[in-house]
């Protein structure tokens, strides 16, 4: 039983105060440092003029459509862009290789075909586990691309094998707060570049 299972009560009011009150907990520890690392990660790709290729299914899936458009939109910076691009935002592209290779190539057919030395590849989960981010990972590392884990629960085998990370610690399948804090790094990141650029 998670910490969500614990405070569900009928009452939707109460069930409101007491998911607020754990997501405030949830937020308070992750490590800020680790947010700093990852905004350095970002910072010297802009530099490169390296890509950020974005990752995720399902929820993360969404938030790494929205990262992609916060870092290279979001941040209003065209002379020396963010070059960010989501691998989940092509659905002809997504079904061609699930149907024709099998799901766990979603993302790393993509990869092979634009990523570079140099890059990042941010993939977003909250087990950490899915078969079809490790095997991006598994690509980036032979590729001289850096990797980077955005995660929640243990954090999975991907916060073992990334090079870096951020990692958001809640209970195993407590989904919601997960993805919650996800897109609060979302935010987060994206308003500290937006103004960065403005003031370098």
């Amino acid at each position: 039983m998670n910490n969500i299972d614990r405070f569900f009560t009928t009452d939707p009011v109460a069930f409101a105060n007491a998911y607020l009150d754990y997501l405030t907990t949830v937020l308070k520890r992750i490590d800020a440092r680790e947010i700093g690392r990852f905004v350095k990660t970002l910072l010297e790709a802009r530099e490169r003029g390296s890509t950020v290729f974005f990752i995720g299914n399902g929820g993360s899936a969404a938030t790494a459509s929205h990262f992609a458009n916060d870092i290279s939109i979001g941040t209003n910076e065209y002379a020396k862009p963010f070059r960010a691009l989501s691998l989940t935002d092509n659905v002809p592209i997504l079904t061609a290789i699930s149907n024709d290779f099998g799901y766990e190539d979603a993302f790393v057919r993509q990869l092979r075909v634009l990523g570079r030395k140099g890059d990042v590849l941010v993939a977003i989960s909250a087990s950490g586990n899915s078969p079809n981010l490790l095997k991006a990972f598994e690509h980036a590392r032979e590729a001289g691309i850096k990797t980077v884990a955005i995660t929640a629960f243990d954090g999975g085998k991907m916060k073992a094998t990334a090079d870096e990370g951020i990692h958001v610690p809640t209970d195993p399948k407590e989904y919601g707060p997960a993805e919650d804090a996800h897109m609060v790094l979302d935010h987060l990141v994206g308003a500290y570049l937006m103004r960065y650029v403005r003031t370098t």
